[in-house]
């Protein structure tokens, strides 16, 4: 059993965060200043920063979009806290155009961009004003404020991995372009220089220009009405006082339209898509008042969302006060917000609670995974819950099975000889799902419930570790219960590889009818009556399609499409499985609808997976290049890297332009 070490914080910066009620979204009151963590967990390899010595508190961004050049642009006002004695303060940057650095009164100040670490960017390091800032009369004693504020001048990276940047033809309207950003991992040291890092949470404000017609929203509190200026250009401000993670500034802008859901929630999207966005998230204020019963309250004011263009690479992004959506997830029927509930969960584990280290990558999203089945369940009742959970469960040991048990990239702690981008998404999602319900089970939902509660209320907009994590549930709920120890195995969980042998299985009754539909094709039964199928839920019938055999003859694919009208489905999670076992199994009549999806959708959940089954056979491989040379510049950083890799794709060299 690996033994808790207690977490220290340095004196100079540490100070308790409040956890109470939202902190006012003006200016002029900001949360307080959330603590560093200096255990060996907590630690982060993948940033330049040094906390310990000198650290962002807030940033105020005031920066200018350019869609012909595709860049952003403009400053970035920076207060630090710094130690007595450090002259110098280090930040992230990947490929950030720095011209200057100033102090508060404008004074030039020294300043160095490092060597590029590939993978991570390079440090930027600037000397601190030798006069510190005054500290305010009415702070009481104790309290931490910063002691310096400098001033970035700089334009975004070329081809900035955060920003993607889209034509008005990759729009639902066609007439104007859009913007939006994807921080998650490291990627907004691209565009903002700040220490990029999750353990150095930060409050912050922003004034950003864009050209009319364009709407800009962000992932803090709009304040008031946007303001013209010169150049046909308006000014758009908004403030976050609550301190997140830097990886959790995010932005759009586009042609869009804002609908009301309730009193804390709404939508964004273009007019085109507006009213099936409204209609497809129209359950969130119950999804909210759910997630406040189950596990306390939520801290954010508002829970507004905007459905982006098919381009975004993940189902969702959890910025505060903005979820990102993609719009694969509509489908008229509201089978898929399972993702709603998971984003909004994030308002408690992740955004409120959130990894030092992206070592820990479950305590975000398998805690979230885990909350998000509990939100089903109140708002959709106990059966959907199961087979949602059911679903999770059999995509973990799938994937267990597939890159085998003893692998280090499915323990849920990403172990330090490996990268902490290399955990399996089914060790972080999946496995911290089954491993909470696991203990839920054994402990009793009732005092579950309400240690999950107070772990969330007692470090809220704080930074935390799989060994606080632990050694908290060991205190308040094992205490010297040595065979509830044994029971729980909780390092086994959290450290260990494969499954633990006390995983908590889903009902066996969660799928049995289609269980037995299943059987019954794979011994040459008929399949289901169309009228079974279309009475079926979207679980179910991802679950057939799932557990179909892997190896289909083409009259058996043509059967399947002409019975049960699969390349006709709205639901994208279906029509993704149904491709992907079309061109798994070389079935021609698939190709032009393969072809076409993977034209207009940027997720990256469905674009790899399809490229990867055509790659896998001599008679895809062409077909994939032929498809990805046309659909490559439309996708994401993120799932361009993914294809490139399974491809082999390589950018050709480009030649330096020389004055």
């Amino acid at each position: 059993m690996r033994a808790f070490v207690s977490f220290l914080v340095l004196p100079f910066l540490f100070l308790l965060a409040g956890c109470g009620d939202l902190i006012s979204q003006d200016a002029g009151k900001r949360g307080a200043i959330a603590p560093i963590l200096t255990s060996d967990e907590a630690f982060d390899d993948q940033t330049f920063a040094k906390p310990q010595e000198a650290r962002v508190t807030h940033i105020d961004l005031d920066l200018a979009m350019d869609f012909d050049a595709k860049t952003i642009a403009g400053t970035a006002t920076l207060d630090v806290l710094a130690a007595d004695g450090a002259s110098e303060i280090v930040l992230d940057s990947n490929g950030l155009r720095v011209s200057g650095v100033t102090d508060e009164a404008g004074n030039a100040l020294s300043f160095e961009l490092g060597e590029t670490v590939e993978g991570k960017g390079e440090p930027l390091t600037i000397q601190l004003p030798a006069q510190k800032l005054e500290r305010g009369a009415d702070l009481a004693q104790g309290v931490l404020a910063p002691t310096h504020r400098i001033t970035v001048e700089y334009v975004s990276a070329p081809q900035a991995e955060a920003l993607q940047w889209l034509s008005p033809e990759q729009t639902a309207g066609g007439e104007h372009p859009f913007l939006f950003s994807q921080g998650q991992a490291i990627n907004n040291r691209t565009w903002i220089p700040t220490q990029d890092s999750p353990g150095i949470r930060q409050t912050w404000e922003a004034t950003i220009s864009a050209p009319e017609p364009l709407k800009v929203v962000m992932s803090g509190v709009l304040q008031g009405d946007p303001a013209p200026k010169d150049g046909n250009r308006r000014d758009f401000r908004f403030v976050m006082n609550n301190a997140v993670p830097p990886y959790l500034i995010a932005i759009a802008a586009g042609n869009i339209e804002f609908s009301e859901l309730g009193p804390r929630s709404g939508v964004w999207a273009e007019p085109e898509v507006i009213e099936a966005a409204a209609q497809e998230v129209g359950d969130t204020e119950a999804m909210i008042d759910a997630g406040i019963a189950l596990f306390g309250d939520y801290r954010w004011g508002r829970y507004d969302m905007i459905v982006l263009p098919p381009a975004f690479p993940y189902g969702g992004m959890e910025n505060p006060v903005m979820t990102f959506l993609t719009p694969t997830f509509i489908a008229g029927d509201r089978s898929n917000n399972g993702l709603v509930a998971h984003e909004l969960a994030h308002s408690w584990s992740g955004n409120l609670t959130t990894y030092s280290s992206w070592r820990d990558g479950w305590l975000n999203e398998g805690v979230t995974s885990y909350f998000e089945n509990r939100i089903v369940e109140e708002v959709y009742g106990k059966q959907r819950a199961e087979q949602e959970y059911a679903l999770s469960y059999a995509g973990l040991v799938g994937g267990i099975d597939d890159i085998g048990a003893d692998s280090p990239s499915t323990a849920m702690r990403t172990p330090d000889a490996i990268s902490p981008f290399a955990t399996r998404g089914f060790a972080i999602y999946d496995k911290g799902t089954v491993f909470l319900r696991t203990v839920e089970n054994i402990i009793g939902r009732e005092e579950f419930d309400a240690w999950l509660t107070q772990w969330f209320d007692s470090h809220a907009f704080e930074p935390v570790t799989s060994e606080m994590f632990l050694a908290d549930l060991r205190e308040k709920l094992i205490g010297d219960d040595a065979e509830l120890e044994n029971r729980l195995m909780l390092d086994e969980w959290v450290y260990g590889t494969g499954l633990p042998e006390n995983a908590w299985a889903p009902d066996s009754e969660a799928f049995a009818e289609v269980d037995l539909a299943v059987a019954a094709y794979a011994a040459g039964a008929a399949l289901p009556d169309v009228d079974v199928w279309s009475g079926w839920t979207a679980a179910e019938q991802r679950r057939f399609l799932e557990e179909l055999p892997q190896e289909l003859s083409g009259e058996q694919l043509t059967a399947l499409d002409a019975s049960l009208g699969l390349s006709q489905t709205e639901n994208n999670e279906v029509l993704f499985l149904w491709l992907e076992a079309a061109l798994r199994n070389e079935y021609d009549p698939a190709v032009a609808q393969a072809e076409s999806f993977l034209a207009r959708v940027g997720r990256n959940k469905f674009v790899s997976p399809l490229f990867r089954a055509l790659n896998d056979t001599q008679w895809g491989k062409p077909i994939a290049q032929r498809i990805y040379a046309q659909t490559r510049s439309s996708y994401h950083a993120y799932t361009r890297g993914n294809v490139d890799e399974t491809l082999g794709f390589e950018e050709p060299a480009q030649t330096a332009l020389t004055d």
